[in-house]
């Protein structure tokens, strides 16, 4: 069945926005924690937002830590962040069909902003899910979605760079595309998930969308 609607990730999808994320935390965490943070140690925190990591880290002082974290993730951007080329040119094709685009993301609505404002992406969104405190919650994300298009999950895809974005599009019965083109893509994770579609170049993913489209408009 042609697509009808393209739900998309944020980071590692949209934009290389994870160094900003890693630095940021870290730039709160360390000094409040007295400890080094590796990526791969912040990264495993992820599922939960900002939120929610920082009321189990930093229980006593979560909104201070919430506070810092978000000035120093809006400061940080502009020099850390990278734009993936080509996402922008996909993005103008489905806004000039008319065709519906969405983020849902694991991020706090305010981080979410941020990074949407930062990459110039914002106004290709109709509706924009973040997560949730308490845990992972895409595919419920996923399902309003789907309920406020009025579309089957068959009319619609949903586009992440990990392996639990590919089992978040099972989940809510929607197309899965693993986004491999970040420079930290973890690949082998996202061969192993099965997606329907993997794409290691936004212009590969842009041609078959563009088909796909094609398809709808027939």
């Amino acid at each position: 069945m042609p697509l009808r609607g393209v739900i998309f990730d944020l980071d590692g999808t949209l934009g290389d926005t994870l160094p900003v994320c890693y630095a940021a935390f870290r730039e709160v965490l360390q000094p409040h924690l007295r400890r080094d943070f590796t990526d791969a140690e912040i990264h495993v925190l992820f599922g939960p937002t900002e939120e929610g990591i920082f009321r189990r880290l930093m229980p006593d002082d979560w909104e201070a830590g919430l506070r810092a974290y978000l000035a120093a993730y809006e400061r940080l951007h502009a020099r850390l962040e990278r734009k993936i080329v080509g996402v922008e040119s996909v993005l103008q094709e489905l806004s000039r069909q008319h065709f519906p685009a969405a983020v849902v993301t694991g991020k706090g609505p305010e981080s979410t902003r941020i990074s949407l404002r930062a990459l110039g992406l914002a106004e290709y969104f109709d509706v924009v899910e973040a997560g949730s405190p308490y845990g992972p919650v895409k595919p419920e994300a996923i399902r309003r979605i789907l309920d406020r298009w009025r579309l089957s999950p068959d009319q619609v895809a949903y586009v992440g760079d990990s392996a639990y974005d590919v089992r978040a599009a099972r989940r809510a019965g929607v197309l899965a595309v693993a986004a491999a083109w970040a420079p930290a893509a973890p690949m082998e994770a996202l061969r192993a998930a099965q997606p329907d579609e993997l794409f290691e170049q936004v212009s590969d993913f842009g041609e078959w969308l563009a088909g796909r489209l094609a398809a709808e408009a027939r």
